[in-house]
């Protein structure tokens, strides 16, 4: 989790209205305003040099509205690791990311790729409904048929429209998961990828997969992995579906277990001061010239090579229905670079390097992966469709662009009057 920065005032919100005097006095005063959830923020958006920085962590109240319906009220202030632990006794679990500690809004608002997202697809296909605090300082209730627009935008969208206070989801029906990890050996990453992006394609839904190739470090040698999660605690039914998987590479480590969906999220934090350099493309055909590419990336300098595995119910939701528009993704591609703190962070941009080669495969990046948050990037993020509807949305409800610290879509320009 990353430090606050030095912003010349912190408000610590517990209700709505708090969110709502924040806002006023921001807007008033013409004072900066950077919102801060789980401080996860790989752009460093979570932190502020000045101005009024809003924590939003005491709005993490978690309440079942409905148990039959699976109906639960999330404030974005609270964590996965407390949804998570606090739905496991009513047998839910929403789908949202892999660590504990990140924060609700930050992850949601963003899509949320999670350890079940094949079966029951991002975590903003379960939002049904939010209550949102928009730039005029208005407490709103939205879904479907209340501000359809902003509900929309909501949804892929980020944090650009408005503060997001808590979200009404769905959870699954889900207690328990069979998760397991197999590790290879690492001379045979060329096949291992291809072998991977070919059992996806004929994957069982229930499954998720991840595969990881991380490099050598103080810390140990190389490794490649793959973590996968089956969505049901049925280890006949798992087993068959990775049973493709112990052959696309010699496998050195095989291991699996019934667990509560809970303790599948990993307990980490970044230490403070540690730098990334990360990109990331939503890929709809991971071909093998875009495996290459990627690949090639690792030949250059210590690089992390992620691949996590889409489809399945990420596609049935149409490509219009949220701000995340990316619904043929068949994986997204990830590379990083770290560097621990003081050192200067290793770039992806250098000689020999070239992303542009596995990006231009993808349609689009993933907002939530973003390690920077100027114009180019946050392009990058939205078809041209989407990104106009985002500007629209923006201009009816943040027209002086209050929310632009952010992944920033600024409002549109008004449309130009009709001339007689």
């Amino acid at each position: 989790m990353t430090s606050y920065g030095s912003p010349d005032a912190i408000v610590h919100a517990r209700t709505a209205a708090d969110v709502a005097g924040a806002i006023h006095h921001a807007r008033d005063t013409g004072t900066t305003l950077t919102v801060r959830s789980g401080g996860h923020s790989v752009a460093r958006l979570s932190t502020a040099d000045d101005g009024l920085l809003l924590d939003v962590r005491g709005l993490n109240r978690i309440a079942v509205l409905d148990r039959s319906r699976g109906l639960v009220r999330i404030g974005t202030g609270a964590t996965w690791g407390m949804v998570a632990a606090r739905l496991a006794p009513y047998g839910l679990a929403v789908t949202a990311g892999d660590t504990a500690s990140v924060g609700v809004g930050g992850l949601a608002l963003g899509g949320g790729v999670g350890w079940m997202v094949r079966r029951y697809g991002l975590a903003i296909d379960a939002v049904v409904g939010a209550e949102v605090v928009t730039a005029d300082g208005r407490v709103r209730r939205v879904d479907a048929d209340h501000d359809p627009d902003l509900f929309w935008a909501l949804r892929g969208g980020g944090g650009n429209v408005g503060v997001v206070t808590s979200l009404d989801v769905e959870a699954a029906p889900v207690s328990r998961v069979v998760f397991g990890a197999l590790s290879y050996e690492v001379q045979e990453l060329e096949g291992l990828l291809r072998g991977w992006r070919d059992h996806l394609r004929r994957s069982d839904d229930r499954l998720t997969s991840v595969l990881a190739l991380t490099p050598a470090t103080p810390m140990g040698p190389p490794r490649a992995v793959v973590q996968w999660c089956f969505s049901e605690p049925d280890e006949a039914g798992a087993s068959k579906a990775v049973a493709g998987l112990r052959g696309i590479g010699t496998v050195v480590g095989d291991e699996a277990a019934v667990v509560p969906y809970a303790e599948v999220l990993e307990d980490h934090e970044m230490p403070d001061g540690m730098g990334a350099a990360m990109r990331n493309a939503l890929v709809p055909d991971l071909s093998d010239a875009c495996l290459d590419a990627a690949l090639a990336l690792t030949a250059q300098a210590p690089t992390a090579l992620v691949l996590r595995g889409l489809g399945g119910a990420v596609g049935w939701v149409p490509s219009d229905a949220t701000a995340f528009a990316h619904r043929d993704a068949e994986a997204m591609v990830v590379a990083a670079r770290m560097a621990p703190p003081g050192a200067p962070v290793p770039s992806l941009d250098g000689p020999g390097d070239d992303w542009d080669a596995v990006a231009r495969h993808g349609t689009g990046a993933y907002v939530g992966f973003l390690d920077e948050a100027g114009p180019q990037a946050v392009a990058s993020v939205y078809p041209a469709a989407t990104y106009a509807r985002l500007a629209a949305v923006k201009r009816a409800y943040d027209p002086g662009n209050l929310f632009r610290r952010t992944h920033n879509v600024p409002p549109a320009p008004p449309a130009d009057p009709v001339r007689e």
